[in-house]
């Protein structure tokens, strides 16, 4: 008899709210994920999971053994916080000032604790095992890597990695498979322009880094309109800029920096060479120097388009009632990126937004909020889907 893990979700549903609000009060930036790190160490100790704790600094594995013999799938669920001053007036408001859970990550790791007792509710009738990863520093792009530098696609190695969003882009209810790339590769750029200082009075007898700082800034906005193909997809921002201290002083030095976008490693590498090009042509030319740096944090993430259809079929069957789309496509980036670069798998979004209570203010906004009905879904599409895998016949 087919197993149904929504409905078993939603026996959860007060439970998984706990502990979200719990989470949600307590958060925690990159690499300091100590408490919420513990929370969820006992949580799987307590469900019989072997844990192992500071995987990539504050990161935590638990592994579900089956009865047999099968496949090994990784789920993952991210645990950091950002450094945002929370502006709701909600009961379950951030007790730290400068943090806030304004990702849905705290959401996150309730499904992903909420997935775990589900299945280890089925241990005996598991063939294989479930790989649950908890990781820290998301929001940096650094804690995926942090893990994999410290074994976690390692003994076991998983051949499916899956993971979900919480997405308040889409109203709850809604639940998106997205084909081939859903999200794009980050990459951070810094450029020091140097000159020669000098009054501000007397700017002939300088080598003005300011004013050739500004006209690098307005030519690198070539790059995505002149360089990239309209048919491809790109995004370049110049997000901050620093140089003098005085109002009549003409520094030698200004440092400014920023963020690209891409779907494609062709384009990226594209935007890099040209930001280079552009930064040091325009310097030299107005008698300065330019000193690129460009590092990229996480790649493209690209869904396994069998394991997306294997899903879709899944989440029709278990939940018929959601609305169901492959499109959900954004710019922002996650590095879970660097797990399905090296393990098939798939990250899908579950809508979050409720327009009509005022749940709908975008990620990474002080005010943002979700409506918790979305926590059952994502514990009920995310078990289902793992179980796929490792309980074929459920």
């Amino acid at each position: 008899m087919a197993i149904d893990w929504l409905t078993k979700a939603r026996a959860l549903r007060s439970e998984l709210v706990a502990r979200r609000r719990d989470l949600h009060q307590h958060p925690e930036l990159a690499f300091e994920e100590i408490r919420t790190g513990s929370i969820v160490a006992a949580e799987l100790s307590a469900l019989g999971l072997e844990v192992q704790t500071g995987v990539g600094k504050t990161g935590v594995v638990g592994v579900l053994e089956g009865a047999r013999e099968g496949t090994t799938v990784l789920v993952r669920c991210d645990m950091d916080a950002l450094p945002i001053q929370e502006a709701n007036t909600t009961e379950y408001v951030s007790r730290s000032p400068n943090k806030m859970h304004a990702c849905g990550h705290d959401g996150h790791v309730a499904i992903g604790l909420g997935v775990a007792k589900l299945l280890a509710a089925h241990r005996a009738q598991l063939a294989g095992r479930v790989k649950f990863v908890f990781q820290p520093a998301e929001e940096i792009a650094a804690g995926a890597n942090a893990m994999i530098a410290d074994g976690v696609l390692e003994s076991p190695a998983p051949q499916v990695a899956l993971g979900l969003h919480l997405w308040n882009n889409m109203p709850v209810g809604t639940v998106s498979v997205t084909e081939g790339a859903a999200m794009a590769s980050a990459n951070d750029f810094t450029v020091t322009v140097r000159g020669v200082g000098g009054h501000g009075a007397l700017p002939d007898e300088t080598r003005d880094p300011i004013f050739a700082a500004a006209q690098i800034i307005s030519a690198l906005q070539s790059i995505i309109s002149r360089n990239v193909s309209g048919l491809d997809t790109a995004a370049l921002s110049v997000c901050n800029i620093h140089g003098g201290d005085a109002n009549n002083v003409i520094p030698s030095e200004v440092t400014f920096g920023g963020t690209f976008r891409t779907y494609r490693s062709a384009t990226n590498e594209l935007i890099a060479r040209r930001l280079h090009e552009i930064a040091e042509g325009v310097a030299t030319a107005l008698g300065c120097t330019a000193q690129v740096r460009t590092q990229l944090l996480a790649p493209a993430l690209v869904n396994d388009s069998e394991v997306n259809a294997r899903l879709r079929e899944t989440f029709r069957r278990v939940a018929p009632q959601l609305t169901l789309i492959d499109n959900a496509r954004t710019m922002a980036s996650e590095d879970m990126a660097c797990f399905l670069e090296r393990v098939r798998g798939t990250y899908f979004f579950v809508g979050s937004a409720n327009r009509e209570r005022g749940l709908d203010f975008p990620h990474h906004h002080p005010r943002f909020d979700f409506d918790e009905d979305a926590l059952p879904i994502g514990v009920g599409l995310l078990a289902a889907a793992v179980a796929e895998y490792v309980l074929p016949s459920a």
